[in-house]
């Protein structure tokens, strides 16, 4: 009898759980909300886990860039300095022609290059180009002993900074052309390490983002390299990023004290121009460039 009514009560408890369970369907559901509110809330619900991670993938980036920028010395004390440097350059996707040739090597989209630069062993590099490449002042030290070197392209480099250029003077008696555009990194501070560079005949400087009033730098550098042809596109010398409305006033002001500035300025670029001459070990860009 027992057994039973233990059995009728288990029966009426399952019942009873199959009636829960079913009440939410017979009701109308409440409306779920969008795919994207659901996204936002799962990453907040870890939001640790999601900065960790995002962290751990800037470090591996990072670790990567110094990886590939890393001293070829076992490359170097097999095959040469020469081979060496052009195997940095095609590694990192870029190009260079040897001294005396006219065939560019080169490094396609897949980093995939032609091996029969390694006949060419002494043979000195005459142009390189690392344009959009990751090069930094760290790999620099792979390129120091090409005493040839004339022309050297880092348009559009992230890494290149004013590290970078301040390291440029190992290339002081044969560096003819440079092109420095489009890189994010660059400073008024770096610019004034080109200094150093007297044999230079073109500077590309165009379109730096962090260089402001390009106008005087532009300036300066004529007259720090008076030999060399200065290029400085991409950037806005009008009155309109002053606003729509402070445009008049500005006008106003600058036809009212014009006389009085304009010497001024100049007095002020005259003697920033003398105190960074001669004073590459204690240069500060607060003190030379304060436009």
């Amino acid at each position: 009898m027992s057994a039973a009514f233990m059995s009728l009560r288990r029966c009426c408890q399952r019942s009873a759980l199959l009636a829960v369970a079913k009440r939410p369907w017979s009701s109308s559901p409440a409306p779920s909300p969008p795919l994207h509110t659901r996204f936002l809330l799962f990453l907040a619900q870890r939001f640790y886990d999601v900065e960790m991670l995002l962290s751990w993938g800037h470090r591996q980036k990072r670790m990567a860039i110094h990886r590939r920028n890393a001293y070829y010395g076992y490359t170097k004390n097999l095959y040469g300095a020469d081979i060496a440097a052009a195997f940095y350059v095609l590694s990192l996707k870029g190009g260079f022609r040897y001294v005396g040739q006219s065939e560019w090597f080169r490094a396609d989209r897949r980093g995939k290059f032609n091996w029969d630069f390694l006949n060419h062993k002494d043979t000195l590099l005459e142009e390189v180009n690392m344009s959009h490449t990751v090069i930094n002042s760290g790999g620099l030290g792979n390129l120091e002993g090409q005493t040839s070197l004339r022309t050297l392209s880092l348009r559009g480099c992230p890494e290149v900074d004013d590290w970078f250029l301040a390291g440029l003077h190992v290339f002081q008696d044969s560096l003819k052309e440079l092109d420095i555009s489009h890189c994010p990194r660059i400073t008024v501070g770096g610019l004034a390490a080109l200094r150093n560079l007297k044999g230079l005949r073109r500077l590309d400087v165009s379109s730096l983002p962090k260089v402001s009033s390009p106008g005087l730098v532009v300036l300066l550098l004529e007259e720090m390299l008076p030999q060399c042809q200065i290029v400085a596109t991409g950037y806005d010398h009008s009155l309109g990023q002053f606003g729509g409305g402070e445009v008049e006033g500005q006008r106003e002001n600058e036809s009212r004290r014009s006389e009085e500035k304009t010497p001024r300025t100049v007095l002020q670029l005259t003697a920033a121009s003398e105190n960074c001459r001669g004073k590459m070990g204690s240069y500060n860009k607060d003190t030379c460039i304060f436009w």
